[in-house]
């Protein structure tokens, strides 16, 4: 049976998130009103995510055109639909009470396309937005509304923890893997289910476990490695739990080149990933501490007031304050003390804004981007394939705490990250579960 065809009208919000999302509708027709067009003209310039998805978006429509544009319709490719401009039109009789200020940008594309939906009533228009106000004035004057999905993870009622648990192991493969250098192989175990690549393991027998790693690295389908993981200290920090110990391990191994690691507040996401970096810090050309500025309503670091370092300092002192937890541990005078202050002097070891880093050379660098889940698929997108020869990327966040106001659990750039990687040679994932800030801390995590 062939689908109805319908017609979407975009807000601005999708075209900041996504510049290519003219080509994501399938055969449907799009419709871009006129006020979203004097939007992106606000965000050409500046250094954010959103002011180069601007551009990007202002520059293939230049391209597709040709003059057409205003004068009809023009087609998208082979297997698209129509694209099209539509100007303003006087308020709509119906929507003049209940939306009195006319000039206002949401309202003049309210009208826009309350004006299609009643021309083109055989057809479904819908309006894509990420903005849940203006999704819910639309469906209050019966016009269809939509989030733009295209994102969103396949299964959001799951996330991948990257760590597998497992009880009844016969008492002699825990004995053998329990040994200095204990791994088991194929032919010792077979897991009740498929694991990933890289994927962590407790491994139980009654009161005795083994903490392992599953390494999918063997030659033949099928083949793979169970080794023992080892807790290890980092730069003075001991990981208090299973998961930490699974993290260190994933931040330190040379060969894993991409480290998400997730958790509630408190369970030292930030601080375990800054000392894994330290302890390896002869591998690499720097350490670059950087997080996402969320924007206020899409809006630069220029509209804050002070100078460059007074905007960004409020975003920039968490990162600060895990590097004092760090070297608050050893004496002023200490080697390790003065090491610390070296690398910060030297720009060996930098905290900077994630905006501040477009163009720069991520090669042999250890890269820690916190509160990655107030990044788009794009920006994460944008941050890996920038990595350089020899470079580890490590996100780090909590995809219940998104701040970014056109963001949701289910279509953040960390959650697709995860979604998309799990099972890859050269990735690992941690889900830290336990608090281990404080009783206090991790009590108010749990029932508030």
């Amino acid at each position: 049976m062939q689908k109805k065809k319908k017609v979407f009208i975009l807000d601005t919000n999708v075209i900041l998130h996504d510049s290519s999302c003219i080509y994501n509708f399938e055969e449907h027709d799009i419709i871009i009103p006129i006020p979203v067009l004097e939007e992106l003209d606000q965000f050409k310039k500046g250094t954010q995510i959103i002011n180069h998805h601007a551009r990007e978006f202002v520059r293939e429509i230049d391209k597709l055109s040709n003059g057409k544009l205003f004068n009809g319709n023009m087609t998208l490719g082979e297997g698209k639909g129509m694209l099209a401009i539509r100007l303003d039109k006087e308020m709509h009789a119906d929507l003049q009470l209940v939306f009195p200020n006319a000039e206002k940008k949401d309202h003049r594309i309210l009208n826009i396309a309350y004006h299609i939906s009643q021309k083109h009533k055989n057809h479904a228009v819908v309006l894509v937005s990420k903005d849940v106000n203006l999704r819910m004035k639309a469906r209050s004057v019966r016009l269809m509304a939509e989030d733009y999905t295209t994102d969103y993870v396949r299964d959001p009622s799951h996330l991948y923890s990257g760590c597998h648990f497992a009880e009844g192991l016969p008492s002699e493969l825990l004995v053998k893997l329990s040994k200095p250098e204990g791994q088991l192989t194929s032919l010792d175990y077979v897991p009740a289910t498929p694991l990933h690549a890289n994927e962590y393991l407790v491994l139980r027998n009654g009161k005795k476990s083994v903490l392992a790693t599953y390494f999918a690295g063997g030659d033949k389908e099928n083949e793979y490695v169970i080794k023992r993981v080892e807790k290890q200290s980092v730069y003075g920090i001991s990981p208090r739990n299973a998961e930490q110990i699974f993290a260190v391990d994933a931040l330190l191994n040379r060969h894993i080149k991409l480290v998400t690691i997730t958790g509630k507040a408190g369970t030292g996401k930030t601080l375990i990933a800054l000392a894994a970096a330290l302890e390896s810090r002869s591998e690499y050309r720097q350490i670059l501490l950087t997080r996402p500025i969320v924007p206020l309503s899409n809006k630069d670091l220029g509209f804050l007031p002070g100078d460059i370092a007074a905007k960004i300092k409020p975003s920039m002192q968490p990162l600060y304050d895990n590097l004092a937890v760090i070297s608050g541990q050893f004496p002023e005078k200490s080697e390790m003390f003065q090491r610390l202050r070296a690398m910060l002097d030297g720009d060996k070891l930098a905290i900077e804004p994630l905006a501040y880093i477009r163009g720069r050379s991520l090669v042999k660098m250890f890269m820690i981007v916190d509160e990655a889940q107030n990044l788009t698929p794009h920006e994460v997108k944008t941050i890996i394939t920038r990595a350089g020869e020899g470079t580890k990327i490590v996100l780090t966040g909590d995809i219940n705490q998104i701040d970014h106001p056109y963001l949701g659990i289910h279509s953040n750039g960390l959650r697709t990250l995860i979604d998309k990687m799990q099972g890859q040679k050269i990735y690992a994932h941690i889900d830290l579960r336990k608090g281990e800030r404080s009783e206090l801390a991790e009590l108010a995590s749990n029932i508030l």
